[in-house]
């Protein structure tokens, strides 16, 4: 079988729980226990900064920004970083070449990092791109609704972001009658595969689930209802149930509710699909954050391809640390910027050397301009 997008995205575990789950390089960070009162410190991050302490933002950070979260570092990046991903489109629309070229995903999450810039279809320096992305992935609906290239195999992941991506622009256009007919679609082929558990899986099957495919389904089912389209409260109150249920005594989230190790990637992804369907301040969510804040991986010596899912465990730790607020976001954002920017390659881009340099630099691009705060996705 031909290895897909999904594979390569997967934080797959064995089924059994083999995977060691520790990361590869630990990020400088002291270990963090749960408070006893609000007035004790649960850590540091770095040798003098105060650790998040046992509380959230009651507004996360969209309005209530970190100090410096700007400055002209980061400004620069992401101009190159822009130019670079505006350079790796395809006539066709899709973004990158290679094996994992022509993906309705990196296609869509491609055009999410142009408009966390503030570009909309035809609007913006870079709105043309971001109308050619949707043109690609409008070409590509099926009938059921499904969004996916004919050669892609397991096609939720990038089901899921496509259709973010499609509840993105709709909820800034709602004139666009193509737009919601593809977009109703896709969450009407969302509703029906979730299974059992109340999770998703690869294929759009109501079969088995896992937590990093359920993430990119409950931030769809999000965004639509961010923009008027009808989502049922049982779909979301079983979404829940699920990803409660893949959580471990460490705090960490295993890849199935089957017996698993903990990993910071998929952890992020828990966190993120709880606060994503509507939960804020909760004993599953702080105990995620504790797990994440001292198992999150920097790049290290080997930079990102020295660990599996760099880009996707950074894209959703920093959504989880935003939604969190407060310290989390305000000691975690000076982190991650600075860690990007390191990584960025002469010619602008990031490197995925598995998914490709159009996937990781849309990525790096949408963590890095999530304070420019442009993206209804990213508010509570």
């Amino acid at each position: 079988m031909i290895i897909s997008i999904a594979i390569i995205l997967a934080l797959q575990s064995p089924a059994q729980g083999t995977e060691s789950g520790k990361p590869v390089n630990p990020a400088p960070i002291e270990a963090i226990q749960p408070a006893t009162s609000p007035e004790k410190r649960i850590g540091t991050v770095g040798p003098t900064t105060p650790a998040p302490q046992r509380q959230f933002s009651t507004v996360g950070a969209e309005n209530k920004p970190a100090k410096n979260e700007m400055t002209p570092e980061l400004a620069r990046s992401i101009e190159r970083g822009l130019a670079f991903l505006a350079s790796s489109q395809n006539e066709d629309g899709s973004f990158g070449r290679g094996r994992y070229g022509r993906h309705v995903g990196i296609a869509a999450l491609s055009a999410l990092a142009f408009m966390a810039d503030g570009n909309l279809p035809g609007r913006g320096r870079y709105g043309e791109q971001v109308s050619n992305a949707l043109d690609y992935v409008l070409a590509n609906k099926s009938e059921s609704g499904l969004l996916a290239a004919e050669s892609t195999t397991g096609p939720m992941y990038g089901h899921g972001f496509a259709t973010l991506f499609l509840g993105e622009v709709y909820g800034m256009n709602p004139n666009d009658s193509r737009v919601r007919d593809a977009l109703v679609r896709a969450i009407d082929l969302i509703l029906n595969s979730q299974n059992d558990e109340g999770g998703w899986r690869y294929n759009p099957v109501p079969y088995d689930a896992d937590v990093s495919v359920t993430i990119c389904e409950v931030m769809a089912l999000r965004s639509a209802r961010n923009a008027g389209i009808k989502i049922p409260k049982d779909t979301i109150d079983r979404a829940v149930r699920y990803v409660r249920d893949c959580q471990n005594a460490d705090g960490g989230f295993r890849y199935m509710r089957q017996p698993g190790t903990s990993a910071w990637p998929r952890t992020a992804a828990g966190v993120s699909s709880l606060f994503y369907a509507g939960i804020y301040e909760d004993d599953s969510i702080e105990r995620g954050l504790i797990y994440l804040n001292n198992n999150a991986v920097l790049a290290g010596v080997g930079g990102p391809q020295s660990q599996a899912h760099y880009f996707y465990g950074q894209y959703y730790s920093t959504q989880a640390m935003y939604l969190a607020g407060g310290a989390w976001w305000e000691q975690w954002w000076s982190r991650v910027r600075d860690e990007l920017i390191s990584l960025q390659s002469d010619d602008g881009s990031w490197v995925d050397h598995q998914a490709g340099e159009s996937y990781a630099t849309a990525m790096a691009l949408i963590v890095l301009q999530m304070p420019n705060r442009y993206l209804p996705i990213f508010q509570r």
